[in-house]
C-alpha cells in the first residue's frame, strides 16, 4: 500500500496560514499599520482602492530594511521582535510571529520599496524594490526611494477565488478597513495619520494629543463630552477619557480599550467600566470610552488569538477592581451627573421597564422551579385610562370622540357591549395586512418572526380596549384578558409600513421648514450614500455637503416631531451594528432600526380611538405577536389564570 502522507508545497502551506491571518481587506491593513508603528513611523499614509479588493498602500517614514531584511520578512516566522520563549512574555511590539508578511504575499500581488534612514544609523543611498506574486519572488533590484516603508498590496485574493466570492460589498468591507484604522490611530496620537480612499480623502489626522486625536476621528460633538481618567497602581495604570453618561448610547462601537497601546476586545473590563456608570445611565446603554492599560508584559498573554485582540491577565479581578475605580473617580471629580431625559428616548433599543411599584399589577413571577406562581398586588392609584378627549398621533391624524368605555364589561363577558361609536380613523393610514392582500409576496424578509401570520383577534372582536400607565392595552379575548405592550405593538405596526415603503417606494416625506445640518463618522458617511435610495424610499431627504455631513431636507412622516439630526444619526449607527451582526436583508434591517427608533417615543397617554385604532392595526399587521427582532408584544391571561388569582 502506497504512503499517502505528504508534505504540502509552500504555496499551499502559506495560503492555509494566510486564512488565519489575511481574512479580509482589513486584516492587511491592520498588519501593515502595525508593522509602520513598529517602525517608529511619525507619518503614515493609508491609500485604498475598491475596499482594499484592488489596491492597499501604505507609505510610512519609518527606520525602512536592508536588502536582507527586506526579502527576509518574507518569510514565515521571519521576526526583528523576538529571539527566544522568554521574550513572548516581554512583548511590546505590535508584530512578532513573522507571519503577516508572508501570509500576505501568498494571497496577493505585493510590491515593496524600502530604504533604510538615519534612524538606523546608517544612511542608504539606494533603498530596495521587491515584488512577489502567491509567494514567488518576480523581481528584487535596487532602486531610488525615499527613507522608509512604501508597500503595495494588489488584488487580494487573486489566486484564491473562493476567498475572493466571499469577500462582501465595499461598504462593510470599507466599514472593516475604517474600524482597524481607528483602532490604530487612537493607540498613537503621537503618529501622524491619513487616509484616502477611491482618491477622496477621508481622514487627515495630525499628530498630537489623545483628546484633538478623538474629536478628529468622531467629531466636534465629542468635545464637551469627553472627561480625563487615570488611576495609578504598582501593578497597572489606567489612562484615557471617558464620556458623560447622556452620551452613553444603545449601540455598541464607540468603546476601546488598549493593553499597552493595543487594542483588546475584553467583556469583563467593558463590564467594569459600564458597572461605574450604575445608576447614571440606563440598562442595556454603553458609554463612550477610550481607556489605555499600561502593565507588565509578563502579567499578560497576547498569544492566544491569530488577530491578538484577545488577552489574558494573570490577576483579572484586580485589573477589574483598579478599572472600575479610575471611572468612577473621573464621575465624581468632573461631577458627571446623569441628565438623561428617560421620558423621551433616544436611542433604538428597547425602552427599559421602570422597576416595579407597590402599585402595579403582577399577576405572573417564575419561581426558580420553572414554574410560576400568582401574586395580586392592590393598586393604590389605578391608572386606567378611558380619556374621551380628543387627541392627536404623532402623525398629525385627527380621531374622532368616543363615549366613554365601561371597565366592567371586560369581565361580563367574552364580547364588551358596542359603544355605538363610529370606527376611529386609521392610525397610519391603511392597514399593512390589507395591503399586503393577496400580494404577500412584496414583503421580502428573512426572520422567522416577520412572516405573515394570522391575528390574535378578529377586527370585528376588537371591544373595548384599556390603557394601563400609559405603557400596556387591555382588551377582552374568548380565552381571557389580552395584554399589549403600547410600544412593541407601535413597532410591529410602524416596521410593516416601512417594509411596504421600500417595497413600493412610496415612503412619504415631511419637508422641514429649515433644513437641519448632521455631521456623522465617516464610516456611517458611505453607508448613507450606499443606502441613499432606500432612506429616500423610507421618506428621508438629503445632500451631502461634505466634511462627513448632510444636510437633512425631509424625513418619514411617521417620525414627525423627533430631533432630526439624532433620528439620522442614530439610525446610521444602528444599521452599522445590525449589519454587521444579523444576517438579514438590508432593507430589514433598514425597516427594523426606524421602527424600534420610532416607536421609542410611543409610552404616552392614548385617547380612546387611539387605543383602538392601535389595536386594530396590531392585529392586522404580518405578526401581531412579535416584535421584528423577536420580543412578545401580547399576552394571554387565560380565564383558568384569572380564576386562581381568587383562590384562597
Amino acid at each position: 500500500m502506497l504512503n499517502i502522507i505528504q508534505l504540502l508545497p509552500d504555496s499551499i502551506a502559506n495560503q492555509i496560514a494566510a486564512g488565519e491571518v489575511v481574512q479580509r481587506p482589513a486584516s492587511v491593513v491592520k498588519e501593515l499599520l502595525e508593522n509602520s508603528v513598529d517602525a517608529q513611523a511619525k507619518t503614515i499614509q493609508v491609500i485604498i482602492r475598491e475596499a482594499g479588493k484592488t489596491l492597499i498602500q501604505i507609505i510610512d517614514d519609518g527606520n525602512g530594511m536592508s536588502e536582507t531584511d527586506a526579502r527576509m520578512s518574507f518569510e514565515r516566522h521571519a521576526t526583528s521582535k523576538i529571539r527566544s520563549s522568554d521574550d513572548l512574555f516581554r512583548i511590546r511590539t505590535m508584530g512578532f510571529r513573522g507571519e503577516a508578511l508572508a501570509s500576505i504575499a501568498a494571497v496577493a500581488q505585493v510590491e515593496l520599496r524600502t530604504r533604510r534612514s538615519d534612524a538606523s544609523r546608517t544612511n542608504d543611498e539606494l533603498g530596495t524594490l521587491i515584488r512577489i506574486e502567491g509567494s514567488e519572488i518576480k523581481t528584487q533590484e535596487s532602486v531610488s526611494c525615499l527613507p522608509g516603508t512604501n508597500i503595495l498590496v494588489k488584488n487580494l485574493f487573486f489566486n484564491v477565488p473562493a476567498r475572493r466570492n466571499f469577500l462582501k460589498t465595499n461598504s462593510v468591507e470599507m466599514r472593516h478597513i475604517l474600524d482597524e484604522f481607528q483602532r490604530i490611530a487612537l493607540a498613537h496620537p503621537e503618529v501622524a495619520f491619513s487616509l484616502y480612499h477611491n482618491d477622496s480623502e477621508v481622514y487627515n489626522l495630525q499628530a498630537g494629543k489623545l483628546s484633538r486625536r478623538i474629536v478628529d476621528l468622531f467629531g466636534k460633538q465629542y468635545r464637551e463630552q469627553l472627561a480625563y481618567c487615570e488611576e495609578e497602581t504598582p501593578y497597572v495604570n489606567v489612562r484615557g477619557y471617558i464620556g458623560k453618561p447622556e452620551f452613553a448610547r444603545k449601540t455598541r462601537g464607540e468603546q476601546f480599550f488598549f493593553v499597552n497601546s493595543r487594542f483588546v476586545k475584553h467583556n469583563y473590563l467593558h463590564h467594569a467600566v459600564v458597572g461605574a456608570y450604575e445608576g447614571m445611565i440606563q440598562e442595556g446603554s454603553h458609554p463612550f470610552y477610550v481607556l489605555f492599560i499600561d502593565i507588565d508584559p509578563s502579567h499578560i498573554d497576547i498569544n492566544i488569538h491569530p488577530t491578538k485582540t484577545e488577552i489574558k491577565f494573570d490577576d483579572e479581578r484586580s485589573v477589574y477592581a483598579i478599572v472600575m475605580a479610575a471611572v468612577r473617580k473621573a464621575v465624581g471629580v468632573y461631577n458627571l451627573t446623569p441628565s438623561l431625559d428617560f421620558d423621551s428616548n433616544v436611542n433604538f433599543l428597547p425602552v427599559t421597564p421602570a422597576p416595579r411599584r407597590t402599585s402595579d399589577v403582577s399577576v405572573e413571577s417564575p419561581t426558580s422551579e420553572g414554574q410560576s406562581r400568582s401574586v395580586l398586588r392592590p393598586m393604590s392609584n389605578p391608572a386606567w385610562s378611558t380619556d374621551a378627549s380628543e387627541k392627536k398621533t404623532s402623525g398629525g391624524l385627527d380621531f374622532p370622540r368616543k363615549s366613554a368605555a365601561n371597565w366592567q364589561a371586560l369581565f361580563e363577558g367574552v364580547n364588551p357591549p358596542e359603544t355605538g361609536a363610529t370606527d376611529p380613523a386609521d392610525l397610519f393610514g391603511k392597514p399593512a395586512a390589507a395591503e399586503h392582500q393577496g400580494q404577500p409576496e412584496l414583503v421580502t424578509v428573512e426572520s422567522r418572526v416577520n412572516k405573515i401570520k394570522s391575528p390574535l383577534v378578529a377586527l370585528e372582536e376588537i371591544g373595548s380596549v384599556f390603557q394601563v400607565h400609559n405603557r400596556y392595552l387591555l382588551l377582552a379575548i374568548s380565552e381571557g384578558l389580552l395584554l399589549i405592550d403600547q410600544r412593541k405593538a407601535y413597532e410591529r405596526v410602524l416596521y410593516d409600513q416601512y417594509q411596504t415603503a421600500l417595497t413600493k417606494r412610496n415612503g412619504v416625506s415631511q419637508q422641514l421648514l429649515f433644513p437641519k445640518t448632521v455631521t456623522v463618522m465617516p464610516v456611517d458617511y458611505n453607508l448613507a450614500l450606499e443606502l441613499r435610495d432606500d432612506l429616500t424610499n423610507l421618506g428621508f431627504l438629503f445632500d451631502e455637503i461634505g466634511q462627513n455631513a448632510f444636510l437633512i431636507r425631509g424625513v418619514p412622516a411617521l417620525s414627525v416631531g423627533e430631533n432630526e439630526e439624532e433620528l439620522f444619526a442614530n439610525l446610521l449607527a444602528q444599521l452599522r451594528e445590525d449589519t454587521g451582526r444579523l444576517r438579514l436583508e438590508r432593507a430589514e434591517i433598514l425597516a427594523r432600526s426606524l421602527a424600534r427608533r420610532s416607536a421609542s417615543r410611543h409610552q404616552k397617554p392614548l385617547a380612546e380611538a387611539e387605543q383602538r385604532g392601535l389595536v386594530e392595526q396590531l392585529m392586522a399587521s404580518s405578526n401581531p405577536s412579535y416584535t421584528p427582532s423577536g420580543e412578545p408584544i401580547t399576552t394571554v391571561l387565560t380565564l383558568d389564570k384569572l380564576a386562581g388569582l381568587f383562590r384562597s
